[in-house]
């Protein structure tokens, strides 16, 4: 019975999102959302699109960054071919997951251990993820200055996110350390992993801290990640001015709350962050500033087909380009 609850649950988890989607859009009216869709000037999109060159060259050298320190060697055109092919997949799967599909791809090219490939796609994605969170708290402390009475009222969800970066920062500390690290992936390994993937198991978490970086080699790399963030946040708030909005959202206010939205998109729930994402900026802008619930579900799903879905379609032909099968190389 548990299994099969377990199933499910894996097969329809990531559908929530969607279905609160659909609810929100039945919930609006047709007629506002469909006004603020033709409320957008074209050329706000063409502008918005351009900034994702620069997005994902600053995006790429950020993560060559962190392979120099693992002494990955990767050509930055190669690599930046990868990253697109891992966007396009991370593009339709839930939490962003898709990301680890760049491992298949730089193990053909450079013959590293999946263990080692696997802690440098794990390290960029943690950077990218800090970076996020510490904007919000940024963004925290704008609301306390500005709208002392709304936070008050909403501790609860800043406590929240300050909770889960304080984890992932004591994990992160928790794991640089090989010595811990190991002891704990083999204790797992001991206890919960069957007795046929032992062995493969155990070569794969071996690997992890093959050239693993020092920490304060890592501090360029998290800085860029920054850079990118700008980039990313600044394509979507193109689209609020497309739309006029820019006079209720200011661009300092939008730039360090939207990352709340878009990391509650990260929720294992739905495909890419949709639903969750644009439920959550409804509540933050509409709270905030007052602007209408469809412009707000509008300006969120052009900006995530300009920045997510634009991304993975440049991603989806690269890897078209990939010829032929990969082949299965042993860990």
């Amino acid at each position: 019975m548990k299994k099969n609850l377990f199933k499910y649950a894996k097969k329809f988890l990531p559908l929530i999102g969607i279905v609160i989607l659909l609810y929100i859009i039945y919930s609006l009216d047709i007629e506002d959302i469909k006004n603020a869709f033709l409320s957008i000037n074209p050329l706000y999109i063409l502008v918005a699109l351009l900034l994702t060159l620069p997005r994902v060259l600053v995006r790429n050298f950020g993560w060559q960054l962190i392979q120099k320190e693992q002494k990955i060697k990767l050509s930055f055109f190669r690599s930046l071919k990868i990253f697109l092919i891992g966007f396009f997949y991370c593009s339709i799967t839930p939490s962003f997951i898709g990301h680890l599909m760049r491992a298949p791809y730089m193990k053909e090219d450079t013959g590293e251990p999946y263990g080692k490939l696997f802690v440098n796609i794990i390290i960029d994605s943690t950077l990218r993820t800090i970076s996020s969170y510490l904007m919000i708290f940024i963004g925290g402390l704008l609301v306390i200055t500005y709208f002392p009475d709304i936070f008050w009222k909403n501790t609860s969800i800043f406590a929240i996110v300050l909770i889960i970066f304080l984890i992932i920062l004591l994990s992160a500390f928790y794991f640089i350390k090989k010595e811990r690290g190991e002891k704990i992936f083999h204790t797992l390994i001991r206890y919960i992993i069957p007795k046929k993937l032992k062995d493969n198991s155990y070569r794969f978490v071996n690997t992890f801290y093959k050239d693993f970086p020092k920490v304060n080699r890592l501090i360029p790399p998290l800085l860029l990640s920054f850079i990118v963030w700008i980039f990313f946040f600044t394509q979507e708030y193109i689209i609020v001015m497309a739309m006029g909005l820019d006079s209720e959202i200011p661009y300092h206010f939008f730039i360090f709350l939207f990352p709340l939205a878009n990391v509650a998109g990260y929720l294992p729930i739905t495909f890419a962050g949709l639903g969750v994402r644009e439920g959550t900026s409804i509540f933050i802008f509409t709270t905030l500033f007052g602007v209408g619930e469809a412009e707000i579900l509008v300006f969120t799903l052009v900006g995530f087909i300009i920045t997510d879905i634009f991304t993975g379609f440049i991603g989806f032909l690269v890897s078209l380009t990939e010829a032929g099968e990969k082949k299965s190389i042993p860990i």
